[in-house]
């Protein structure tokens, strides 16, 4: 195979990814987007109240890649104090997913640990297969790998947060009963609660008597743990102290709701647990079939990765349909509640 051939069918593999990469950015990037219109609707069906909520330049944040690179070209040049900045907000942004995922890494860590796993992958793919056409798929794998580590982890976390919700809400309730402030309820979870809702309580509670507004506490905490059920308490405990009345009561209403949506969702998580695995495995086969047949027999798959033939443009529609096919069969296992 030339080294023209290679290079073509490098390109082809990369801009496969690529795609598929840019449409799982996009799809996180829009459920973040999200928060704020919960806070909103929350605050203004409660008690009429609108909060303001920071917006960007515009009015409006840029919420995908190709937006961002738009509104970067309109900047034109950035000065150096500008660029340190967003390099601080970078590594600010990465350390509170750390902190989400209950990593103990700093920023810099983190990068190297991504470096690496791309350069051991294409060590990896070079010494086996001695082709640079799966050494660069390798690389582009070990790109995805740290950042789908790393979702997995916060993801888990906060479904355990969301599932220990509704004890930890009884208990604050029941702190309220017996006479404890807001701050000395919280404590008292903390002492009292299973990580990782021990921990975020301590922390805001730490928050406060450092001089941090309560309000603020929790908001951070939310940010941290990105809950929709911990939004919706947090939003009923800041509408709670702006027009008064029972906080215990809205606690044990808000955790029957929460605990009778845990349970529909384990339902939900149960009755398609089939689908979810199905897309898995479908996904992975044909992908784990290919680096097998090219460790043991080259000669087998050399046609797919040859441009005398139609072999690579085969080979990167059956990538964009296993990507598409992967997006359906999780769009219809997801069930929203």
């Amino acid at each position: 195979m030339t080294p023209l051939a290679l290079a073509f069918d490098a390109l082809g593999a990369l801009a496969v990814f690529a795609a598929i990469a840019a449409v799982g950015l996009a799809r996180t990037r829009s459920r973040e987007a999200d928060l704020d219109d919960r806070v909103h609707r929350f605050a203004e069906a409660g008690a009429g109240l609108v909060m303001n909520i920071p917006q960007g330049k515009e009015g409006t944040e840029a919420s995908g890649p190709l937006s961002r690179l738009v509104a970067r070209l309109r900047g034109g040049t950035r000065t150096g104090a500008q660029l340190v900045t967003n390099q601080r907000g970078r590594s600010a942004a990465i350390a509170e997913a750390l902190g989400r995922a209950d990593l103990k890494l700093r920023p810099a860590e983190w990068y190297l640990i991504r470096i690496g796993a791309v350069v051991l992958l294409a060590l990896i793919g070079l010494a086996v297969y001695r082709n640079l056409i799966f050494a660069a798929v390798l690389a582009v794998v070990g790109v995805f790998i740290p950042p789908l580590v790393l979702r997995f982890r916060e993801r888990r976390r906060s479904r355990r947060f969301n599932d220990q919700l509704g004890d930890v809400l009884v208990l604050l309730s029941n702190a309220l009963k017996a006479g404890y402030s807001f701050p000395q309820a919280m404590g008292s979870v903390a002492r009292s609660a299973n990580p990782p809702v021990a921990e975020e309580f301590s922390r805001a509670n730490r928050e406060i008597q450092l001089g941090v507004n309560t309000d603020e506490a929790l908001a951070h905490m939310v940010t941290r743990i990105r809950s929709e059920d911990l939004d919706l308490v947090v939003t009923a405990v800041q509408i709670q102290r702006v027009v008064g009345g029972n906080l215990a009561e809205i606690l044990d209403s808000i955790a029957f709701t929460i605990r009778e949506r845990i349970r529909i969702k384990g339902e939900i998580r149960t009755l398609t647990a089939q689908a979810r695995a199905s897309s898995y495995i479908i996904t992975a086969l044909p992908i784990v079939l290919a680096l097998i047949l090219q460790a043991i027999n080259p000669s087998y798959i050399e046609p797919l990765l040859s441009f005398k033939g139609p072999g690579p443009y085969v080979l990167m529609v059956c990538a964009a349909s296993i990507g598409v096919a992967y997006y359906v069969m999780q769009r219809i296992a997801n069930i929203e509640v």
